[in-house]
């Protein structure tokens, strides 16, 4: 096989100093003063963008346990993709599947970086909420309801949505924290706290296509036991109402 060319050689030593200047020597014709720019430049780039996508996580971290992780990203994480935009992504990819645990990390790490996250990923979403197959106004029992393709219901087992420098928590809640992370028709973000029927009302309607609100309802106080369907069916009625006034459900489908 034949060898690699000088030049592309010489690119690949060129990056991977940037990438890992302790462990890849610089190009021996380089001058040191120059090289330092590309080293400060291209992870002053990667650890600024990771600290406005991650605030609350950047500010549990000290400086030190901050700067060794965004390194070890920076140095070892194979990219799927140049796009600027999707750097927090790979992140996730990068904790979710090679970071080892490291003294220091909270036990909430990922999930934390999951919830932030997502409102890049919404805020950037080419996803629209006005849909031409839509009643917005349609009668969300008897109609079939549309979730919004811009709200995501997401179930973690830290309350992500209350940590802090100031509130850390060392164990898992006793049940999953559910969460609507969502933009409005106007591009306004949002996020709504809901209850284990309000989240399951929202994973049927994701996966529905045929069945109106009052049978999704009903579904829900078949799967409860409940003793008197008409309550659940009344009281998600009420949930449906506010969903559709935070543009987390969209309306109804046309018929």
């Amino acid at each position: 096989m034949a060898s690699t060319p000088e030049f592309i050689q010489r690119q690949y030593d060129f990056a991977a100093h940037i990438r890992d200047p302790e462990h890849a020597p610089a190009p021996p014709d380089v001058e040191d003063r120059r090289m330092a720019i590309y080293r400060e430049l291209f992870y002053n780039n990667v650890e600024g963008f990771l600290s406005n996508t991650f605030p609350v996580l950047r500010a549990i971290y000290n400086d030190s346990h901050w700067h060794a992780m965004v390194r070890d990203y920076f140095s070892h994480h194979q990219s799927q993709t140049p796009l600027f935009l999707e750097i927090p992504r790979e992140f996730l990819a990068w904790l979710e599947g090679a970071r080892s645990t490291q003294a220091g990390d909270p036990p909430f790490l990922y999930e934390l970086a999951h919830y932030e996250w997502v409102e890049l990923a919404l805020s950037v979403s080419e996803e629209s909420c006005e849909r031409d197959d839509i009643e917005p106004q349609g009668d969300l029992l008897a109609g079939i309801p549309v979730l919004s393709p811009l709200a995501w219901h997401l179930s973690y087992r830290f309350p992500v949505h209350e940590i802090s420098p100031d509130n850390q928590p060392t164990q898992p809640a006793d049940s999953n924290t559910h969460l609507v992370v969502y933009r409005d028709r106007n591009d306004d973000m949002g996020f709504m706290l809901i209850n284990p029927v309000s989240k399951r009302l929202l994973e049927l309607i994701d996966e529905n296509n045929d069945e109106n609100g009052e049978q999704l309802l009903n579904r829900i106080a078949k799967e409860m036991s409940h003793p008197q369907p008409e309550v659940v069916v009344n009281a998600g009625m009420q949930i449906l109402k506010e969903l559709v006034d935070k543009d987390i459900i969209l309306g109804t489908k046309k018929q």
